[in-house]
């Protein structure tokens, strides 16, 4: 029984991973406005930046779920998922040391509840675990290499 799940947890965690991305990504596609606001109320961009932020970055993690899904180049989707992860992480965190009341912008864009940074920092440090496990098991699932 263990062994058949060391053998397909590298495929579960990155099909959540990548559809977890997907789905953010497509939410912020679809309320680009929205999301600009949610990164400028982090205060770390200018304005103009905070725009250039939001048409791009949901393609990024659009792209690297796909790519998570697929299992085509998983390791380079989890390694930008990753970088993600950390600059999340790193936003999130200077947010909460300046006091900032702020929704994280993760999945839900405009007005609604806000999500605690906290929560949103926990669940960034889950998300970059679980991105570098796949890194650093890509290439043993790719060659079917299985673990004693």
């Amino acid at each position: 029984m263990i062994a058949r799940v060391k053998e397909y947890l590298p495929l579960v965690v990155r099909v959540i991973l990548g559809g977890v991305f997907i789905y953010a990504g497509v939410l912020k596609i679809a309320d680009p406005v929205a999301f600009a606001g949610n990164v400028a109320a982090y205060k770390l961009v200018p304005y103009f930046w905070s725009y250039l932020t939001a048409a791009i970055l949901p393609w990024v993690e659009v792209i690297s779920g796909a790519l998570l899904v697929c299992g085509f180049r998983p390791k380079a989707g989890a390694v930008v998922i990753a970088l993600l992860n950390a600059v999340f992480i790193v936003a999130l965190a200077s947010a909460i040391v300046r006091g900032l009341d702020i929704d994280c912008g993760c999945f839900r864009q405009g007005g609604g509840e806000k999500t605690s940074p906290w929560i949103a920092l926990g669940r960034d440090v889950v998300f970059i675990c679980m991105a570098l496990y796949i890194v650093r098991t890509s290439g043993e699932e790719r060659r079917g290499v299985k673990r004693a």
